[in-house]
């Protein structure tokens, strides 16, 4: 019996070794992955308009764990700086994009923040430790189920989300303090502009072959003014 008992303590001890090894290289991962960030911003500085970005986003890029966010066969990619596919033809996008979209946001501790396009919630999850709240759309239900599972489970408490079409926004929460859009619509949608605040932000990649990210701010009279930010190539922004 206790030997059955010293064999049990073993195993448990080699299981909490090796949980341990894998959280220890993650983090290892993690602060490359910002380094690789903080390195992009500055060599891109004269196009994205960003030399530095704000640290609250690099905490959240630096704390939220993107290899819970794939699927578990491409792991080991998870702290790449560069996108992966997480199935039914979508991506997680790359973290430098994550992280300028976060910047360029510029998301206050008390704003409720819509974001089109849930995926595989990584995005929600950085939004999640910038913002009092974020509402997230994913169109795709299998998607958005397991990205709500998985933001459920790590904790993130402050997301709601929702099955629909993102071009028609979330008008029963509207309006928003700020709007990201992780798809590519070939225009900017009216109803996005509509549920956002007077002063506030949208960040979008617009655009079919050629895409642009664009900074969208509404003025107080419902006008917009237009930026464009940098080349990108997002999936399209699918409807219903």
């Amino acid at each position: 019996m206790n030997r059955l008992i010293h064999l049990v303590l073993f195993l448990m001890g080699l299981g909490m070794a090796e949980t341990a090894l894998y959280a220890k290289d993650y983090a290892a991962d993690r602060r490359r992955m910002v380094k690789k960030v903080e390195e992009m911003a500055a060599s891109t500085a004269s196009h994205t308009l960003i030399e530095q970005f704000d640290s609250r986003v690099i905490k959240a890029i630096g704390e939220v764990p993107r290899h819970q966010f794939v699927p578990a066969e491409i792991r080991a990619a998870s702290y790449r700086n560069r996108p992966l596919s997480i199935g039914h033809g979508q991506t997680i996008s790359q973290p430098f994009i994550v992280a300028l979209m976060s910047e360029l946001l510029q998301v206050k501790p008390t704003d409720r923040v819509l974001e089109i396009g849930t995926g595989s919630g990584y995005q929600t999850a950085v939004l999640s430790s910038l913002a009092a709240k974020v509402y997230s759309i994913e169109i795709i239900p299998e998607l958005g189920e397991a990205a709500r599972k998985t933001l459920e489970r790590l904790g993130y408490l402050n997301v709601e989300t929702k099955i629909g079409d993102g071009y028609l926004g979330w008008p029963d929460r509207a309006p928003f303090d700020g709007i990201i859009v992780t798809a590519a619509p070939d225009h900017i949608p009216a109803a996005l502009v509509d549920q956002l605040k007077p002063n506030k932000r949208m960040v979008i990649p617009v655009g079919g072959l050629t895409q642009a990210l664009m900074v969208v701010t509404k003025r107080a009279d419902g006008t917009t003014t237009n930026k464009t930010i940098v080349p990108v190539r997002f999936v399209p922004l699918t409807r219903e």
